[in-house]
């Protein structure tokens, strides 16, 4: 998935749910942790990181990522 891509969901997610987003990837980065789904679990946990960011509007998610 493309860093914009990830931002975007994030995005929506956060829109959609505001600060439970954070919660839910959390939790799923948990769970797919605890099931051996090691890189199902570093893309939940990459998108905690941006919706955490969102929500606490340190990242603008209308304006590009980048990601060096």
């Amino acid at each position: 998935m493309r860093t914009g891509d990830l931002c975007q969901l994030a995005a929506e997610l956060a829109s959609e749910h505001g600060s439970d987003a954070v919660d839910y990837a959390r939790r799923a980065v948990v769970t797919l942790e605890c099931e051996g789904e090691g890189e199902r679990a570093q893309f939940w946990f990459a998108l905690s990181i941006l919706l955490d960011d969102i929500v606490a509007q340190r990242v603008d998610p209308d304006r590009p990522v980048i990601i060096h």
